[in-house]
């Protein structure tokens, strides 16, 4: 059967929670440089960003951003499967949306890593693209990971969503020209999402039942 809908997947916040490997990371790679380690609440606040926009948001000096992330992925590569899971609901959204539509992933995490976490979580079978942070120059809120996962589908924009859980995504969104649905099960409040959604859910799996019926 010829899947006329498209459904692309922010990860963290949307699919997955890896706050605690997130955290983790952060922590140890700040102790090693000897930076000044802020509060869990100021690290969640970014997640969903790069991670060079978030390591200079908590105060990293520019030009030593880049020997963070390179230490943060070295440990988040150890701790990522262990401190990560699905979030509740989330398996029943991608199975469902899987029935009705093309399935991509567009995050702001490295590729690498969210293959091997989808694949350790089960999901990565299920999704025909990926677009991680390193295929992209410009990355959400930009449209361009957007287009890229379209273009990788040989989609156009008819009947294309995008689901995810900040502004980001839904910005993102807009700009590709394509739907979107904001949930609350991640990282941004719903008064924040109300300022750049008109559809927002409780979860993925709502979700993918109000795509479904539109």
């Amino acid at each position: 059967m010829k899947k006329e809908k498209t459904i692309l997947f922010d990860l963290d916040g949307t699919l997955i929670d890896s706050t605690p490997a997130i955290l983790e990371s952060f922590k140890v790679t700040l102790s090693h440089f000897g930076s000044e380690i802020p509060s869990d609440k100021s690290i969640i606040q970014q997640i969903g960003h790069p991670l060079d926009i978030m390591f200079e948001s908590i105060g990293v000096t520019p030009s030593k951003v880049d020997e963070h992330v390179a230490r943060y992925k070295e440990h988040y590569r150890k701790v990522s499967k262990l401190g990560t899971s699905l979030l509740e609901n989330a398996k029943d959204a991608v199975e469902l949306a899987s029935l009705h539509a093309t399935l991509g992933v567009v995050t702001t995490k490295t590729g690498e890593y969210s293959k091997i976490l989808l694949e350790h979580l089960g999901l990565m079978g299920y999704f025909e693209v990926l677009i991680g942070r390193e295929d992209v120059i410009h990355p959400k809120p930009n449209p361009e990971p957007i287009n890229k996962a379209l273009s990788k589908l040989q989609k156009d924009k008819k009947e294309c969503w995008m689901i995810g859980d900040t502004c980001m995504d839904i910005v993102a969104a807009t700009q590709a020209g394509i739907e979107s649905v904001a949930v609350t099960s991640g990282y941004a409040s719903s008064n924040q999402l109300e300022e750049c959604s008109s559809h927002i859910c409780e979860n993925a799996l709502e979700a993918v039942k109000l795509i479904i019926k539109t």
